[in-house]
Parts: C-alpha cells; structure tokens; sequence
C-alpha cells in the first residue's frame, strides 16, 4: 500500500501544491491527508468535479504550476466538458494531474450504481486521450516514484493532463484530524423517520445518493411498510431534486418529497432555480444538512458555511424554514402550508450513520417497476 502522507510529499517535490476535487471512499485516507496538511487556499473541495477542474485551470494561469485534482469515477462525466474544452491541448493546454477512485473495477464486487462506470473507466480517459497509470496494494511508496515520474514527464513535455487511476486498497489508513464535529439535536436518520412518518399514504419519496437513501429503505423495513413510494437515487448525485421536480409536475395529486443532502444539492444547486420557477406547489423539498460528505469518509461541505433557505427563498420556493430540533420539525411536518406551496425544508442533522445499517436488497430495475407502478 501507499502512504498517503509520502504520496502527498512526493507531489509537493514535484511542484503540485494546489488540489481540488470531490472526496471518494476509495481516496478518504489521501483526502483526508490533504485536508490536514495542505495549507489555508490550497484545497478546496468542490461542488462538483467540473468545478475542481475549472478551480485548477485558473491556478495553472495564476502561477504556472501543476495542479491536482480528484475524484470517484462516477465524477468522470462532470469532468469531461472542462477537460475538452477548456483543459484538453488542442484548445488551452492545461498541465494537471487527477486522481481518480476506480469504484466498480471489473471483477471487484461493488454497488449496482458503479459497475458501468467501473467498466468505462479507463475506456473513457482513451476517448479523451488521456494517458494514465493504475496503482493497487500492490504498489509500495517507493512505487510512487516511477509512476509519478512518468506522469509529470508526460505533463510538462505536452502541457497538457494525465490520470491516477486508484483500485481499492491502494492508500494505508489515515485518519482525519481535522475532524470538525458538527452539533444537531437529530441524526439523518432519525429526521428520516419523523418525516416518513408523518407523510400522506399517497406520497412517494425521491432519496439522494448515500446514506439517505440507505436509511429510508431500512426503515420501511422496520415498520413493514414497503419499498413501492421510494426511489432510492443511488447513483448520479446531486440529481435526485430534478427527479423529484418531474414526477411533482406529473402527479399534481401527489405530495412529492425530495430528501437530499447538503453536498448533493450543493454538487447540482443550479436545479433549485429551476425547481423556484416551475413551482410545483406538491414538492417538498428536504435538504438534510451535516455539513459533510457523510458516506465518502466524512470530508466537510460548505453546507454549514452557506444560507441554503436564503438561496431557495430567492430561487423561488414560496414557503422556506429552517428546524434545528425534533419539535421544530414535528411542527413543520404538521403545517398546512407545507403540503399547499412549494416548500423548502433544511433540518440540521449530525453527521454519522449506525455501523450496522444495511443497503438495498432489491436491484434499480426493481426499485423503478414498483415506484412505477405506484405512480401509475
């Protein structure tokens, strides 16, 4: 395995000291190494992978020095509009370097929502003919050398990007030190319950990406309730909102909730003016805000940082609160106003999950003919 603080000194003596990205479970012991050391300005964790490549870009052009960006595969997509059309040689010719976490690697089990990314992986760095090393347990620090020898060989000579592809594995444990502790009277899961609930018998749920959607199934579960009024959105982050919005406007006798998480809305917040300006008055829109990336290793969001119900408020929403206890919640759960505008909801949750909670048992397919079906 790779030390991740021998990692972080070998791409310093190279001269990268600027990183950007969205943290993976697969990179959490390097991000969380960065997050401690790289100095105040020099790490910013993105909104979305597009966003650490823009964010990149402009430091090249400040300084003249290789940036690094990183993160899990399925961020490959967001990533792609920047690197080819702003990043690639044949237009700016922007040197950098991105480390990317290989989630579905062909043969390695993983979650349903990363075997297709997990198999185009590679192909699609070929696509944009980016070359690109892959690094396992198998590598050793001293591995790390060569490897990144080559690749920064490749970058200067050509001004332009190469890639890290990490298998499972491959970085030694770190933990975090820069652990912020974020205080709330409830967890996610908790709030989950209260507002699952407390929703009409004709409501059905959209879920985001993560832990979210994991609680949700397993508390319908608990309370023998089915899995037919919930589409889980276990991949494509940040979406689960615009989901939500098409099937409100579709079902106008419906009550429609989104529960999203901080990071999720903040990857994808440009869906919130479109949400404010179609109006749906059947939309509840849950934000669930820890401040962090809960299911990737903790990292934190700018979730708490930020005024969300200002930035729905202004975007649109008609009705906007904010609740940062269960009575709070209980209250706005209760109130007509909820279920007669477009509301918006931030519930203040801690971060952190049971050890013991499960995933799905039903495939996507599964999920979408019985939410479907439910619908219909």
């Amino acid at each position: 395995m790779i030390t991740p603080k021998y990692f972080y000194d070998s791409l310093v003596k190279n001269g990268t000291d600027f990183f950007a990205g969205v943290p993976d479970s697969l990179l959490k012991n390097f991000c969380a190494y960065i997050t401690d050391n790289a100095p105040a300005g020099q790490h910013i964790i993105s909104a979305n992978e597009g966003s650490a490549t823009a964010l990149a870009t402009g430091y090249h052009f400040a300084t003249g020095k290789i940036p690094l960006i990183y993160m899990q595969n399925s961020g490959e997509g967001n990533m792609i509009n920047p690197l080819l059309s702003i990043v690639d040689p044949d237009v700016y010719s922007v040197p950098l370097l991105i480390v990317i976490g290989w989630r579905g690697e062909p043969g390695v089990h993983d979650e349903p929502q990363h075997v297709k990314q997990g198999k185009v992986t590679c192909d699609l760095l070929d696509a944009m003919k980016i070359p690109y090393s892959v690094l396992s347990s198998e590598n050793c620090d001293k591995c790390v050398d060569k490897v990144l020898e080559k690749a920064y060989g490749y970058i200067k000579e050509n001004s332009a990007p190469y890639a890290l592809v990490i298998k499972k594995g491959t970085f030694d444990e770190y933990v975090l030190q820069n652990n912020i502790k974020v205080e709330a009277d409830m967890s996610r899961e908790e709030a989950i319950e209260k507002i699952m609930l407390s929703a009409p018998e004709t409501a059905a749920f959209v879920s985001t990406t993560g832990m979210a959607s994991r609680e949700l199934y397993e508390l319908r579960d608990k309370y023998n309730q089915g899995h037919q009024k919930d589409f889980l959105t276990v991949g494509g982050m940040g979406h689960a909102s615009q989901i939500a919005l098409s099937i409100a406007m579709q079902k106008k006798d419906r009550a429609i909730y989104c529960i999203d998480g901080d990071g999720a809305s903040i990857m994808q917040m440009g869906g919130m003016a479109t949400i404010g300006t179609q109006n749906p008055s059947n939309m509840i829109h849950i934000v669930l805000n820890n401040g962090a990336h809960d299911s990737v290793g903790g990292q934190p969001t700018v979730g708490r940082q930020i005024d969300l119900c200002g930035i729905a408020a202004a975007c649109g929403y008609d009705n906007v609160v904010k609740v940062n206890t269960k009575d709070e919640l209980d209250a706005v759960l209760k109130d007509s106003e909820t279920f007669d505008k477009l509301t918006f909801i931030e519930v203040m949750v801690r971060k952190g999950a049971r050890k013991d909670l499960g995933r799905p048992k039903t495939t996507p397919q599964e999920n979408k003919k019985a939410m479907m079906e439910f619908l219909r």
